[in-house]
């Protein structure tokens, strides 16, 4: 719980400076947080400050054009608001004042406006709640972020006037500055439900005029727009159609000359997140999993992606341009190493460390992580992490815990295994545990088909990729397949839950935040577009398909002891489908325990409960099956 996390890391306009975010856990007292500040570091690593100090989080640095002021978010009053505080040190100053919560900010490219997105209460919400009258009708007037602006000098009054853009009915996902400052591009959704973001289009507003014109609108899914620096292009991520949950996107260009858009080439993944132009506008910068890695890649407007930052082990993340466009900013870390802020030229060969975030923390003793690859039942290859426990002796066979990731199309990748996480990898590895975290097919991070190879087959293939999995491992002689621990969140708790219906060779069991019933999750989660994308029609249409890939519909062959774990304001998985699991084993006598947490949404985010989560799985694991 000690180790601190790395965020946002932006180098400043000249590259003389990076600033970057810590996040540590707070858990003491009435506290649960995780608590954001900024620090910046000379470029060369060789001075570090801490910047913000406040009692709540600030978030999402942005340097001036100028390189003076930093701005960013914070709830420091109460709600999420855009703040600038001096590069030297000083007083922070609130910019925007809104009713409801600031979601995303950035600065004009001449540094006299800021535009953000936020939405507005209803004006009468606090009276209606003290009146008892606040009743909700479900999908009706949603909070919609909409587009403003507001200037980042006061007047002589001393105030900021923001201006609402336009009144489109229309939720406002991202935008991006045009270099001349006089237009935004803005990615929009019908509604900012979760399953609207299928349905994204990209328009571009005229900030003088509030003139609305559509860039993208198709089929597909439109998202993520950045001008060039020159003007000429809008780059923007733009999926196949018909647009699927899995998710895939190419770099489209939009020639703002003529309307033309053409698609670039594809990235190995098919999922690439945009950072931004090159300062000569003749590539951009993108990141991307490979494998269990994740590195930095740059597309040319003409040609085919380049590798800018793939290390030989571990991840990069937090990534982000500078404002010229010439130099970026990570975090980097390994599964044995914890996470620091790094800085590079997009010119440059090997990144330089600018943070000492952990690089005093006492680190025990941990297991060794390596890659390993099976072949599974069909012959498609299936890669994993595999960490041994600390000190392990060849030959020796010991527990193993098969840990399986959300999703389906999350991935293993190499990170920290000492973070603080409701599946504290180093610490089974210290008790004693090989821990297997398996990437089967539907995972992200080896390319479009094998992302979608497990559409309307979850509990198929992708079962058998996790068991032979675990007979690897038995083969190599590692495991003893008399003590064998699953567990899982989210899809890990779906498979999870899978697994015990469908094999005994378990002998603990911890159900995550589970999807276990196809039917009812998919007319209770906040995203009813989901299971049918993946299912391939809705349930009263593909009922049979739903019920025969239902670990509810199986649960009568549970033999496993299974604790169930949920959050108790989980929209995404709503906590009815850990009760329908667990009231269901405990009517057929299995041993079984559930858990639940109030505040929780379908991540757990408060400290006490993370490392109460974390216990709970050592502890279950401990006893049943040590």
């Amino acid at each position: 719980m000690q180790v601190r996390t790395i965020g946002a890391v932006v180098p400043s306009p000249d590259a003389r400076w990076v600033a970057y975010t810590e996040t540590k856990a707070i858990a003491e007292g009435e506290r649960s947080e995780q608590l954001t500040q900024i620090f910046l570091a000379r470029a060369d690593g060789s001075r570090r400050l801490q910047l913000t100090r406040a009692e709540k989080s600030s978030t999402a640095p942005t340097f001036s054009p100028d390189g003076r002021s930093i701005y960013f978010l914070s709830d420091r009053s109460g709600k999420m608001n855009v703040y600038r505080v001096l590069v030297e040190g000083g007083e922070a100053e609130m910019l925007t004042d809104v009713k409801g919560a600031v979601a995303e900010y950035k600065l004009s490219p001449d540094g006299k406006m800021v535009a953000y997105t936020t939405y507005e209460p209803p004006l009468d919400l606090e009276k209606s709640h003290k009146e008892k009258r606040d009743f909700r009708v479900v999908d009706s007037d949603p909070q919609d972020a909409a587009l403003y602006i507001i200037p980042a000098e006061a007047n002589d009054e001393d105030k900021r006037e923001p201006k609402k853009l336009f009144d489109a009915r229309y939720h406002v996902a991202s935008f991006d500055w045009a270099p001349d400052n006089k237009k935004i591009a803005f990615e929009h959704w019908p509604t900012p439900l979760a399953d609207d973001w299928t349905k994204g289009d990209i328009a571009e507003v005229e900030i003088a005029t509030g003139k609305l014109t559509d860039l993208a609108k198709t089929p597909a899914a439109e998202s993520a727009p950045h001008y060039s620096p020159d003007g000429r292009y809008l780059a923007f991520d733009k999926s196949s159609e018909p647009v699927h949950w899995p998710g895939d996107a190419r770099i489209a260009l939009l020639n703002r000359a003529n309307g033309e858009v053409r698609l670039l080439p594809d990235t190995f993944d098919a999922k690439p997140t945009v950072l931004g132009w090159a300062a000569d506008s003749k590539s951009l910068v993108f990141l991307e999993a490979k494998g269990t890695r994740d590195g930095l890649y740059s597309m040319p407007i003409d040609g085919p992606p380049q590798t800018l930052f793939l290390p030989e082990r571990g991840v990069v993340g937090s990534a982000a341009l500078n404002m010229t466009g010439t130099h970026l900013g990570f975090s980097r870390e390994s599964t044995s190493d914890a996470p620091e802020a790094y800085f590079l030229p997009l010119q440059g060969v090997k990144p330089v460390r600018v943070s000492r975030t952990n690089a005093d923390l006492a680190k025990p003793a941990l297991g060794e992580t390596k890659v390993i690859r099976w072949k599974s039942k069909d012959g498609l290859e299936i890669e994993g992490l595999l960490t041994l426990p600390v000190g392990y002796e060849a030959g020796k066979k010991v527990p193993l815990i098969l840990n399986i990731h959300g999703g389906p199309a999350g991935g293993f990748v190499e990170t920290f295994i000492g973070r603080f996480s409701i599946y504290p990898i180093a610490a089974f590895a210290s008790r004693g545990y090989a821990v297997l975290r398996p990437n089967p097919r539907g995972s992200s991070g080896y390319g479009k088909q094998f992302r979608y190879a497990n559409m309307a087959d979850w509990g198929g293939k992708d079962f058998e990729d996790d068991m032979t999995g675990v007979d690897q491992v038995i083969s190599m002689g590692i495991a003893d397949p008399d003590h064998l621990a699953v567990l899982g969140w989210s899809y890990g708790g779906y498979m999870t839950s899978w697994v015990i219906t469908h094999t005994d060779r378990f002998k603990a069991a911890v159900v995550g935040a589970g999807v276990t019933d196809l039917w009812s999750f998919t007319g209770t989660s906040d995203i009813p577009g989901f299971l049918p994308d993946y299912f391939e029609g809705e349930p009263w249409n593909q009922f049979r398909n739903f019920a025969d890939h239902s670990p509810i519909t199986f649960v009568k062959n549970v033999k496993t002891p299974t604790l169930v774990l949920h959050g108790e304001a989980d929209i995404r998985v709503p906590t009815s489908q850990g009760y329908e699991f667990y009231h269901a084993m405990k009517r057929l006598g299995v041993t079984t325990k559930m858990v639940v947490y109030p505040r929780t949404p379908h991540g757990p985010r408060e400290p006490k409960f993370i490392l109460d989560i974390a216990q709970r799985n050592m502890d279950w694991v401990d006893t049943y099956a040590r």
